[in-house]
């Protein structure tokens, strides 16, 4: 199958970490959490949302993967890194990250995010993330979103 430049590059960075993950297209835009749990028929909640935020004083960029479900609430975040964040506009997360909003994946960025996961991913089976654009996902378990992120797992909303 013939991938686009962005999604190809997810690809890869998950073969580089030994998952056998497989990156998908679709003619449906996924940019949204509702949008993909529509063109993937299943539910929004399954939806691993990659929400890239910017610390204020510092500018670092923190990643949040949240269920689709979730709104993330930004206070929480900054209680736990010690800053105020904010969050982040479409060139910022470009420039950190080399995706655009709407198709930021839990892996492949240009530099290493902290990263904070969702609980409520956890009670499912299989999840769902992007893959380097809005048209492009792949299928993981919870198990493989911690394995390839090492990221903490909290409780994103209030």
């Amino acid at each position: 199958m013939n991938l686009s430049s962005s999604a190809l590059k997810v690809q890869q960075a998950l073969h580089a970490l030994g998952m056998q993950l497989e990156v998908i297209e679709l003619p449906d835009s996924t940019r949204t959490s509702q949008e993909a749990a529509q063109a993937l028929g299943c539910q929004v909640g399954q939806i691993a949302k990659s929400i890239i935020f910017q610390v204020i004083t510092s500018h670092r960029p923190i990643l949040v993967i949240a269920s689709g479900s979730n709104r993330v609430n930004e206070k929480v975040i900054a209680e736990l890194i010690g800053e105020t964040i904010g969050k982040a506009d479409a060139d910022f997360v470009r420039s950190r990250t080399g995706f655009v909003i709407g198709g930021v994946p839990p892996v492949g960025h240009i530099e290493c995010l902290e990263t904070f996961i969702d609980q409520d991913l956890l009670r499912y089976r299989e999840i769902w993330a992007a893959a380097g654009t809005p048209h492009a996902v792949f299928r993981l378990t919870p198990d493989d979103l911690l394995r390839m992120t090492n990221g903490l797992v909290i409780k994103v909303t209030e």
